[in-house]
């Protein structure tokens, strides 16, 4: 029997190699680097047993009747999965699958990269020597922060978060807050990581870094009244997902210097760096944000395992046997 898998991106060779080599699989692939259009999504899922989508497509019930009621599996090229209606999938009686554990390493060290960026102003000295304003060396110009001794708050202490705090401790002997649903006793024997309330860690850490999926639980975690009480001295790192922070807070506690500067990966309305384009706030002009382009996960080992790990979640459900990383 064939089969049709439909990518909507091209993702690692080592991925797309797997699903090719398959005699019974037809495999198609979205030719270019800018996301497939909506209707043309629509479209090229018609008749499909699989789908392999980004972040960047919303896969709903919409797209999975378009395919048609031979569609099997949808697997994610992501650990997060906030882009595909779970419940409308379960249903329909399709597995939905995503790639953990393969990121975590290369998201910790971006977090980490960010947080020591956005702490010693390397953003702002790369912008200003640029610039051709670095005329003589000065006491006090770009004086940023130093970590050892200092509190980072870990707001979601999962795979990503503990290592995190691996680093931050053994590294740079910060202590380490945290906040989770259930307690890390293994984080705090081997770190001695305090679990506090969200307000608490916000009011005594010197950087807060957010590593929680996207849910409704978890939109706006961060907002007007959490930037009030964060020290003015911190620094703020968002590799998880954009919504999870209230942009227009945080916009607003830059510009006022509520804070000392942010570090963001990800962005509430991304690809879009800014929500509202049309106000006078604006990320992309303030000096005390560093911002990259999703790209916390964005090494050659990480990218080819998440490749790999989608590949063989849909070879495993169309060959009727258990998907490696099935969303529960």
């Amino acid at each position: 029997m064939a089969f049709k898998v439909y990518v909507t991106r091209r993702i690692p060779d080592a991925g797309l190699a797997l699903l090719k080599k398959k005699k019974n699989f037809k495999v198609s692939v979205w030719p270019k680097s800018a996301a497939i259009p909506r209707k043309t999504l629509l479209k090229k899922v018609k008749g499909m047993d699989a789908i392999l989508p980004l972040l960047s497509e919303k896969i709903n019930g919409e797209v999975m009747d378009a395919a048609g009621p031979q569609l099997k599996a949808i697997a994610n090229y992501a650990v997060g999965y906030d882009n595909i209606d779970v419940e409308a999938a379960t249903k329909r009686g399709i597995i939905v699958t995503n790639t953990p554990g393969v990121l975590t390493q290369s998201v910790a060290e971006h977090t980490i990269a960010m947080m020591m960026a956005v702490g010693r102003r390397l953003h702002e000295a790369d912008r200003y020597i640029r610039a051709g304003k670095y005329k003589v060396w000065q006491p006090k110009l770009l004086l940023g922060m130093e970590f050892s001794g200092k509190t980072i708050g870990i707001i979601g202490a999962g795979r990503i978060g503990s290592i995190v705090a691996k680093f931050a401790h053994d590294g740079l002997g910060m202590k380490i807050l945290y906040t989770n649903r259930s307690r890390k006793p293994k984080l705090e024997k081997k770190f001695g990581a305090k679990k506090v309330s969200k307000m608490t860690l916000l009011k005594k850490s010197d950087v807060v870094t957010l590593h929680v999926p996207l849910l409704d639980s978890t939109r706006h975690l961060i907002g007007t009244p959490e930037f009030k009480v964060m020290k003015k001295t911190a620094v703020l790192i968002n590799t998880a997902r954009g919504p999870v922070i209230d942009e227009k807070a945080l916009l607003k506690a830059l510009y006022k210097k509520e804070i000392m500067g942010a570090g963001l990966d990800v962005f509430e309305c991304e690809p879009s760096i800014d929500c509202n384009t049309k106000d006078h706030y604006a990320l992309r002009e303030l000096d005390n944000v560093m911002l990259t382009p999703h790209i916390a996960s964005a090494t050659t080992e990480a990218r080819d395992s998440m490749a790999v790990i989608a590949a063989n979640n849909i070879i495993a459900v169309l060959g009727k046997k258990k998907p490696l990383t099935q969303v529960k």
